[in-house]
């Protein structure tokens, strides 16, 4: 794994509230994605699909996380998982816990 894709990823997620790695075409992220924007909730995303490293970045984050799949969502930096696990975050309140943490840059 190149240190170059480990900065980008780890910096990424560092430096926005609500980090989204996704691909383009994925009904899931889609899905996600509506969930969070219902919310009013700003995200930066990164597809995966779109980018030259893309495949790097998403091997990177399985090592990271053990998660293959997208999309592949952090909040104030710690990882929540996939669409299932954020439907689930949402509607038992973990997502609003998970929002309201301040992190230190």
């Amino acid at each position: 794994m190149s240190q170059a894709i480990k900065t980008l990823v780890e910096r990424l997620i560092r430096e926005n509230k609500v980090m989204f790695f996704g691909k383009s075409y994925c009904p899931y992220c889609k899905n996600a994605k509506n969930i969070l924007g219902a919310k009013g909730i700003q995200f930066k995303a990164y597809e995966i699909d779109l980018e030259k490293d893309g495949a790097q970045v998403q091997d990177y984050l399985l090592q990271k996380t053990g998660q293959r799949t997208v999309p592949n969502i952090f909040i104030n930096t710690q990882h929540l998982g996939g669409n299932s696990d954020l439907i689930v975050a949402k509607e038992n309140g973990k997502l609003d816990v998970m929002l309201s943490y301040k992190t230190e840059l």
